[in-house]
């Protein structure tokens, strides 16, 4: 007796690929992209962290307050900020099982993302525009 591959999807949600959450792979393609900046800011970023290291304090401000290396800062705190909300939105999406919970979970997760994003971009700034006002 041959076993039929039957599905319990509608012909349209076949065609959208949209799953249960109506999201389909939007959220796995902005973590791989973001995991993708992530991986190639690294790489400045550890050497920005080489150059500054064992350096007095000046030094390391100097370094750090770089417009390359502001610039190179700022981009992985944006991304490593957006790369946290999303894997924490699906973890939080996956694993509570009570819809409130969830809700207030996914903006708590975000505030706090936000938040996390923001003062990496408030030290980086304060640290590059406060050495060209001195």
């Amino acid at each position: 007796m041959a076993t039929q591959n039957r599905s319990f999807r509608t012909p349209r949600a076949n065609v959208t690929g949209l799953g249960a959450a109506h999201h389909g792979t939007e959220h796995f393609w902005r973590q791989r992209l973001t995991a993708l900046a992530n991986l190639l800011l690294i790489v400045p970023f550890l050497w920005i962290l080489a150059a500054a290291y064992g350096r007095d304090y000046a030094s390391a401000v100097a370094i750090v307050s770089h417009p390359f290396s502001a610039v190179v800062l700022l981009l992985l705190v944006v991304s490593v900020a957006i790369h946290m909300r999303i894997g924490m939105t699906v973890v939080i999406e996956d694993y509570l099982p009570n819809r409130a919970q969830r809700v207030v979970a996914v903006i708590a997760n975000t505030f706090f993302c936000a938040a996390v994003g923001l003062v990496g971009v408030f030290a980086i700034v304060k640290l590059s525009v406060g050495r060209l006002l001195l």
